[in-house]
């Protein structure tokens, strides 16, 4: 007698940003959590539980709805808004997966282009360590301390300022420096444990046991086939590669601290008159300075990412040794700097202000390589739809640099105006922050001309999509007011496709003023109001504007950031809409800095690949894979990820999904035409449904047979022009949200699931276990493949059902 069970269909919901409640998505107040935690979990309806165990015939031919709800991933407790301040590592991480799409044979230069990523955001560690070490030993305790007028105002520093018999122990300029260096080691401290802690609450789930890794294929040239890097085992567990950045960047934080201190000490040492055995270790801890950084710049290039298989081994000694080792030169360059030295006084700024300077100057270096290399790949195997023509990721690279600067930059100058205030007694901090501070204007007018090319362009379409709309509805009386909000929302929707021109204006300016800020400020080594004078009036006027207005928007700019983190805070509204743009920020693992927000994906793929395996080995059933907005990339990564066998069983349903218009675009090495064909090939079938008011979802723009292709015609957003006798009263223009409300959405799930193939496996057992990590043929025939191989190539068909 045939198995009953085998004819079960399941029905697997997956939200998108924002996030909602298990009861909104299988429309039922009675809902009971089947499996999962409170951070992420799978619902279904009560009436449901037992589905599996009762006769298909009790249910008909509608599939068991279940829910999987992972937006407290995103958008949890009140900690998550503090995730703000790591904005600058997760924008840098980003560009990692921005690269362009290859052929096999530019191995070495994929290779090179994750290097420079992954030394960009090795910069940016290096820059807010620099910037916390300006405002604690600097600003406070080397200037402000330093100088009995600014102490005398800030009690708090009173024990460390030199008093008038000048006995005071913490009075001299080194103890005071390694006092202060207890501030931005703490903050070091803080990051390591949040990698270290996020990690093994989010990203430490390995996918379903016997997977093997066998990707999707996707049509070559010659008619060889592709398997998509996101179906690779060891894609989203990249624990060993994350344990050395942490370990490399939490050393580079450290060795900051120290060289801040010990070379302030060793410049002082090395003045004529001093102690001799001082002097005889300023050039060692010099050149232990040196040697560190060396040794944290090879583990950074040493080695990128395992995907072919999972890497469960760690590289303990390095991961332990270096940041210990770096732990242990700091605290001896603190000890050094406590030696007595009565003749040294601070005055001036802290020796080593040029490290901004230096920063800046490499970071500029590492983005125009980065832009060449991403030409050569491009190049090769051009994208005609890819963002920038290829050149998204050093433009991100360029945006997380400017922020890093721009934070940095607005907290030294937020410190320095509140213990100075308005006296002017202190030098402030470097001049390059302040030059800096002074073309955030121009680049602001920059943005508001291209703001008002766009509104320009926007009523152009619109009025291009009235008419379209009276076309649409001849036989509707006219409503002028009607026709042209929906007009307004579809030219507003087109705006995402001029997101990427937008980005890559504001990269070049911001290169170019960057390297001006740099230029003026090594040449005069003063700020730009006092640098322009004696230059014409016009000119003067103008620098004295730039720079009080630089300032004074770094600080509002800065008070918002802070506010706007309070808020979300307490508020969890606002939580929800930080939550958003993690969403879509934090999809990728940290390839290329380990203290960027946590990669909630490495715990969502795993996740629905483990409920899709096991349902579909248990029960032998059919599924239906069912995702909205964000929910679809993560059902398309969680499908690759399952075995032929599964994938086959499976009808792909997306709807507002982003998976070609900002993934494809944005991502194409991952999600471009070769990714997406694969997939659509591997899976049963695939609809995909978006409307022209969606500035989200979008057409996939694939071909197939599942019906004439994979898209469905955009559909009717309002469902009715007018008042009609199925809607009364005027139906709401839903854009981005509600596709399940919509007819076509009822369709085309009953056309996905009459295509599923009646003739599927029957049940067979869950293995108990997992395979030997490392140890699936496809590992073993193939080997490792580091960070940004190109998938291997291998001959046979998709796979794909005749229907």
């Amino acid at each position: 007698m045939k198995d009953t069970a085998a004819q079960n269909t399941l029905e697997l919901l997956v939200h998108g940003v924002g996030g909602t409640t298990p009861e909104e998505m299988l429309d039922d107040p009675r809902t009971v959590r089947v499996t999962g935690d409170d951070t992420a979990a799978v619902f279904r309806r009560i009436d449901d539980v037992d589905a599996e165990e009762r006769p298909a015939a009790e249910h008909g031919e509608a599939p068991v709805p279940e829910a999987y709800v992972w937006c407290n991933l995103t958008s949890g407790n009140g900690s998550r808004a503090l995730w703000l301040l790591l904005l600058p590592f997760m924008v840098v991480n980003l560009a990692h997966w921005m690269r362009p799409t290859s052929e096999g044979r530019r191995l070495r230069t994929v290779r090179l282009y994750g290097l420079l990523v992954r030394l960009a955001g090795l910069s940016l560690t290096v820059l807010l360590v620099a910037a916390a070490c300006e405002v604690a030993l600097d600003l406070a305790a080397w200037q402000c301390a330093g100088t009995p007028a600014c102490a005398e105002r800030h009690t708090w520093l009173g024990f460390l300022s030199p008093s008038g018999s000048g006995d005071g122990w913490w009075s001299e300029p080194g103890r005071r420096l390694a006092l202060a260096a207890l501030v931005p080691s703490a903050l070091t401290g803080l990051l390591w444990y949040l990698s270290h802690r996020t990690w093994s609450a989010y990203e430490s789930q390995p996918p379903p046991p016997g997977s093997d890794g066998e990707g999707a294929g996707a049509d070559g040239e010659g008619g060889e086939t592709y398997h998509s890097a996101l179906g690779r085992p060891g894609f989203w567990y990249g624990r060993r590669l994350v344990a050395r950045l942490r370990a490399a960047h939490t050393a580079a934080a450290f060795l900051t601290v120290a060289a801040a201190v010990g070379t302030a000490a060793a410049r002082e040492d090395r003045r004529p008159g001093g102690p001799a055995l001082l002097d005889a270790l300023a050039p060692l801890f010099t050149l232990a300075y040196v040697a560190g950084a060396l040794v944290v710049v090879w583990v950074v290039c040493r080695r990128g990412r395992t995907e072919n298989r999972l890497d469960h081994e760690l590289d303990r000694a390095l991961v332990r040794r270096l940041p210990v080792g770096s732990l242990v030169l700091l605290a001896l360059s603190l000890v050094y700097a406590c030696c007595s030295r009565p003749e040294w006084r601070s005055a001036g700024r802290l020796p080593g202000d040029r490290v901004f300077g230096a920063l800046t100057l490499t970071q500029c270096l590492l983005v125009v390589a980065l832009a060449v290399v991403a030409h050569v790949l491009h190049r090769t195997r051009p994208h005609p739809r890819a963002a920038l023509r290829g050149l998204a990721g050093p433009a991100v690279a360029m945006l997380a640099c400017a922020l890093g600067g721009v934070m940095s930059g607005g907290v030294a100058q937020r410190v320095s105006d509140w213990l100075d205030g308005t006296r002017r007694t202190l030098p402030g901090p470097p001049v390059l922050l302040t030059w800096q501070a002074s073309v955030i204007p121009p680049l602001l007018l920059l943005l508001l001309v291209v703001v008002a090319l766009l509104a320009r362009r926007t009523l152009r379409v619109r009025r291009a999509e009235a008419a379209e709309v009276e076309r649409e509805h001849p036989a509707e009386p006219a409503d002028a007011a009607r026709t042209r909000r929906i007009a307004t929302a579809r030219a507003m929707a087109g705006l995402t496709d001029l997101a990427p021109r937008v980005l890559g204006i504001v990269a070049v300016a911001t290169l170019l003023l960057g390297a001006a800020s740099l230029l003026g400020a090594e040449l005069t080594e003063e700020v730009p109001g006092d640098a322009a004078e004696g230059a014409p009036a016009a000119l003067q006027g103008a620098a004295d504007t730039t720079q009080a207005c630089g300032s004074w928007l770094i600080g509002v700019g800065f008070l918002l950031f802070v506010t706007w983190g309070r808020r979300a805070y307490k508020d969890p509204s606002a939580r929800r809409t930080i939550g958003i743009l993690w969403d879509v920020g934090t999809f990728w693992p940290r390839a290329a800095h380990p203290f960027a927000p946590p990669c909630y994906a490495e715990r969502a793929v795993p996740d629905l690949t483990w409920r899709m395996a096991t349902w579909t080995r248990a029960t032998g059933g059919r599924l239906v894979l069912s995702g909205h907005s964000q929910g679809s990339v993560l059902a398309a990564a969680a499908a690759w990820q399952l075995e032929p066998s599964a994938r086959r069983r499976v009808a792909l349903l997306t709807y507002g999904s982003p998976l070609e218009r900002l993934y494809g675009r944005w991502f194409p090495a991952h999600f471009g035409p070769a990714a997406l064909s694969a997939l659509h090939r591997e899976v049963d079938c695939w609809r995909n449904l978006y409307r022209l008011t969606d500035p989200i979802g979008g057409p996939v723009r694939l071909p197939g047979d599942c019906g004439p292709e994979v898209d469905r015609a955009p559909l009717k957003d309002p469902l009715a022009y007018g008042r009609t006798a199925l809607h009364p009263l005027p139906a709401p223009i839903l854009g981005h949200s509600d596709y399940q409300a919509d007819p076509a959405f009822a369709e085309e799930r009953r056309l996905l699931l009459a295509r599923l193939r009646p003739e599927v496996p029957g049940p067979r057992p869950i293995e108990e276990g997992p395979r030997p990590v490392g140890k699936t043929p496809s590992a073993l025939r193939r080997g490792p493949v580091e960070e940004g191989d190109d998938p291997p190539q291998a001959p046979g068909s998709s796979g794909r059902s005749s229907g």
